[in-house]
């Protein structure tokens, strides 16, 4: 009986999180979907084996956006990380978006070393704080806010006038 009902709570936070998980793949990987896809599906298989002993975890959901960035971490230092397929822009766009600020977006997060874009979607993404972005990463507040200044650098410097552009559609 107690098995089930713990089989019942993961399913239930596993479908709450997903989508949330997802999206915050795609960004890290750049809107690789099929990445993405394998990003939660690893992260949610390991919340998985830990979900018996997530009492002692205060905030699941928390924890589960930091398994996925580390997960994404390890992924990219593997060597067949570098592969990327070539692809077109993801179906299934919400209507309103527009397609050529979404490309252009995630070609300048492309552009940024992992870190770098995992410290720019923990913290203007997903609105994490600097402490919290620094235990993801376990590094430190201080190399979170360098790596944020730098980022932000180069992504202006990537998207220059052509976001200004894009900001007035």
């Amino acid at each position: 009986m107690r098995r089930q009902s713990r089989s019942e709570d993961f399913r239930e936070f596993a479908a709450e999180r997903a989508g949330h998980l997802y999206r915050s793949a795609c960004l890290l990987t750049c809107g690789d979907t099929h990445l993405a896809e394998d990003l939660v599906q690893e992260t949610l298989g390991r919340m998985y084996t830990l979900w018996g002993r997530i009492t002692r975890i205060d905030n699941p959901a928390g924890y589960a956006q930091t398994v996925l960035v580390r997960t994404f971490l390890a992924h990219r230092r593997r060597r067949s990380a570098t592969e990327r397929p070539v692809g077109v822009v993801p179906e299934g766009a919400a209507a309103g978006d527009d397609p050529a600020l979404r490309v252009a977006l995630l070609d300048a997060l492309a552009r940024l070393a992992p870190k770098d874009r995992a410290v720019v979607v923990l913290r203007y993404w997903e609105d994490r704080s600097i402490g919290e972005t620094a235990d993801v990463l376990n590094v430190s507040s201080a190399a979170v806010r360098t790596r944020a200044v730098r980022a932000l650098a180069k992504l202006r410097e990537q998207l220059g006038g052509s976001l200004a552009e894009f900001a007035s559609l």
